[in-house]
């Protein structure tokens, strides 16, 4: 197959991810075409409109001919305008694949979406997270990737002990459980016995983030029931992850990694606060969960796993 995903953004820099995963490992061929830049962190990009010549121009014309899969991520379908092109008029005979991510109008209007998708027979949905299933029910999970043998991926084999570094990446705070966090992480930074330190990362390009994370020791993604790509990130990294999941996300993961011996430290606004504190003094726990966290990763999360789910899925 010949895929060609189109995306307004690359959302959380996941689909330049499949793309070059698809290439690597499936006997199947991956482009991507984006139009914007959200948020300024510096994915990698493919076929960027804003880039191109008259040289790339015709490479987009070729590849909206030639490709047998339209893949749409976000709220992006067949009307978007990519320069003086549209994909509607080149959809004919092309499997047709719409692929959410959580998108603000997704969540707030899915039924907006089902019965779109309803009226026009496609059937070929995936969505990011467990979660979003609840919103789309017609579709499946596609897990997210990370690029495991990537140096920034893995873990630092000598790392410092002390302050105990606690990193936080959000996009969006409000989604986040940040203020929760950052109130937590006042408290222990005046009171702990064990030196401690909170790393938030904001506005950051994307590498300079996993050079920031990879240094720390935990990773807190957030409390609202599902995991970010900041969760697989820290577990590639041997970070202790700790995320809210609850039992519908549980036991998706569970299913696709095979297993219910997860890395995760299961957290709840309750609880959080303990988790952080047993953590912080028990270096050895930490260690071990860490090594859990990236054998999880490798054994269970791999890109050639993943990707080929995706083209399965697809196909």
């Amino acid at each position: 197959m010949r895929i060609l995903m189109i995306a307004i953004n690359d959302p959380a820099g996941t689909a330049i991810e499949f793309t070059k995963a698809i290439n690597k490992y499936t006997g199947h061929s991956c482009r991507l075409i984006t139009k914007e830049i959200r948020y300024n962190f510096m994915f990698e990009k493919d076929i960027h409109l804003p880039w191109l010549d008259k040289n790339g121009w015709e490479e987009v014309e070729s590849l909206l001919k030639e490709s047998d899969v339209f893949h749409f991520h976000m709220t992006a379908d067949e009307y978007i305008e990519l320069g003086p092109f549209v994909p509607k008029d080149y959809i004919k005979e092309k499997q047709i694949v719409h692929h959410h991510h959580g998108h603000p109008d997704f969540r707030g209007n899915p039924e907006k979406y089902r019965d779109k998708y309803k009226k026009l027979g496609r059937s070929n949905l995936l969505v990011s997270t467990p979660d979003l299933l609840k919103l789309l029910p017609e579709a499946k999970w596609q897990p997210n990737l990370v690029p495991i043998e990537d140096p920034l991926y893995s873990p630092i084999k000598e790392k410092q002990e002390h302050p105990v570094l606690i990193c936080h990446s959000p996009t969006r705070k409000d989604l986040k459980n940040t203020d929760e966090f950052i109130q937590i992480m006042d408290e222990m930074e005046n009171a702990s016995a064990t030196p401690v330190k909170i790393r938030l990362i904001e506005n950051t390009a994307h590498k300079e983030c996993l050079k920031l994370k990879r240094q720390c020791h935990i990773l807190f993604d957030h409390l609202q029931g599902y995991f970010g790509v900041s969760s697989l990130e820290g577990l590639s990294q041997g970070l202790c992850v700790i995320a809210g999941l609850d039992q519908w996300n549980i036991q998706h993961i569970e299913s696709f990694a095979q297993t219910t011996d997860l890395p995760w430290v299961i957290a709840a606004p309750s609880n959080l606060k303990k988790h952080l504190d047993v953590l912080v003094n028990n270096p050895d726990k930490m260690r071990e969960i860490g090594q859990k966290s990236r054998e999880f990763m490798v054994r269970n999360w791999s890109p050639r796993k993943v990707s080929e789910q995706l083209v399965e899925q697809i196909g």
